[in-house]
């Protein structure tokens, strides 16, 4: 080998000269002696039987032992292994030559198309915007869904979540997003979902198209630190081309899979269990997350669509409570309208955009106001109208609602392979809630 290949090579190990080694392994944690190390510092695993390597993060310290959370299983490695500390730290390679790819948390492709050569290098942990450099939220983020458009219309650089329980319809909206936002590029993170849903959200959501796309991929069966940082490693992607002065579109699923992962880390470290198991870093590990997303002054914005799992359909989940606290809108996925035929199932009275006050006209703001009226009303009096209790003239109103009920849900219904145009969107709502 020329020594000039051996030294890249060399160098690219990034091992330190000093090393330690494993004194103990369980499940989910290894303990090490025999370096000064501090928390968040990465370190590489090599065993001394089969020469396997691992990356783990230091997460723990107690006096001259220190803890490490593995990012892939901890099978193959015994006491006496040797550990050496990473000086490249929790950084990865971004780039345009990520766009239109498929690859791990730490940016390695698995889509089978080749390397990826990106010699920048960033940190995946990074301070979120400060207040005072955020820019105002004053433009309209159209994503080509008729209800999201309409009746909770979206913010260049707001945070959305999506609120659904199991098979109610969230990742084929997700793709209805990517596919009809106006975003030039679109950041994709698939974490601790099944495997199998990885190449069927590509072919069946997207098309198989992902052009100015990046799809980032940590799945169920990798392990909780890949889960937690693969999160955080999209988001970092997100930030490169929000920095170059783009518009970023972030779409995360899910959450709850992002906090679970971190349940599981706190909880093999001794955290104390609070609700639903979730350890007190499950719940502040969340803004650490989200706050990145935004708009910043004179760069580009990242805006977030984030889904959250309600279990049971329980909007008083822990996760989804402490979601919607930090987020700028929700959107509530109903199984109820499932039933009843309408997609997106997408319950407008639930859901709220924080922002569609200050981005919308009068106009629309009175076709709003009066869709959601309407709608009030024949939820209301949804069984006297079934019966047929309810006589006509009783309340003008409700009689205009019940004249408009079948356009009101002919609107709020779209073909998942359909993108509604913003202007034509808004024009009918108008034209729809104008006429007697």
């Amino acid at each position: 080998m020329p020594f000039k290949s051996l030294k890249e090579k060399l160098s690219s190990q990034n091992y330190s000269i000093s090393f330690g080694e494993i004194i103990k392994i369980n499940a989910t944690v290894i303990t090490a002696s025999g370096l000064k190390v501090s928390i968040g510092d990465m370190v590489k695993m090599i065993s001394d039987e089969t020469a396997q390597e691992s990356m783990g993060m230091v997460t723990g310290i107690d006096g001259r032992i220190f803890f490490i959370s593995p990012f892939s299983f901890v099978e193959g490695f015994c006491s006496g292994d040797k550990v050496f500390l990473d000086s490249t730290g929790m950084n990865i390679p971004v780039g345009a030559s990520l766009l239109g790819r498929v690859v791990d948390p730490f940016m390695n492709p698995i889509d089978g198309k080749g390397n990826i050569n990106d010699s920048k290098l960033a940190p995946i942990i990074k301070a979120p915007i400060a207040a005072m450099k955020r820019g105002m939220i004053n433009e309209v983020f159209s994503v080509g869904v008729k209800t999201i458009d309409a009746l909770l219309t979206c913010g260049k650089g707001q945070k959305l979540g999506i609120f659904a329980g199991s098979g109610v319809g969230k990742s084929t909206l997700m793709g209805m997003i990517v596919r009809g936002s106006e975003a030039p590029i679109k950041v994709v993170a698939l974490i601790g979902e099944r495997g199998r849903e990885v190449p069927e959200f590509i072919e069946k959501n997207l098309g198989g198209n992902l052009e100015n796309t990046v799809i980032i991929v940590a799945t169920s069966d990798d392990s909780p630190l890949m889960r937690k940082y693969g999160a955080f490693a999209a988001m970092s992607v997100a930030e490169h081309f929000k920095d170059k002065g783009l518009d970023v579109l972030f779409i995360m699923d899910s959450v709850t899979r992002f906090a679970m992962a971190q349940r599981e880390i706190g909880l093999a470290l001794g955290e104390p269990p609070t609700s639903k198991g979730y350890p007190p870093s499950s719940l502040t590990l969340l803004p650490q997350l989200m706050e990145r997303a935004g708009k910043e002054e004179g760069k580009g914005s990242i805006t977030a669509f984030f889904t959250v799992l309600i279990e049971g359909d329980d909007m008083s989940d822990p996760i989804a409570d402490q979601s919607r606290s930090i987020l700028d809108g929700h959107i509530v996925l109903s199984r109820e309208l499932t039933d009843f035929g309408v997609y997106p199932p997408i319950h407008v009275l639930n859901s709220a955009s924080r922002v569609m006050n200050d981005i919308i006209n009068d106009e629309h703001m009175q076709a709003v106001m009066k869709f959601r009226r309407f709608y009030t009303l024949l939820k209301e009096n949804e069984v006297l109208i079934r019966i047929g209790a309810y006589t006509k003239g009783s309340d003008p109103e409700l009689d205009e609602a019940i004249d408009k009920k079948e356009a009101m849900y002919k609107f709020m219904s779209q073909n998942s392979e359909l993108q509604s145009v913003h202007d034509e969107t808004i024009t009918a709502l108008i034209a729809l809630m104008g006429a007697k």
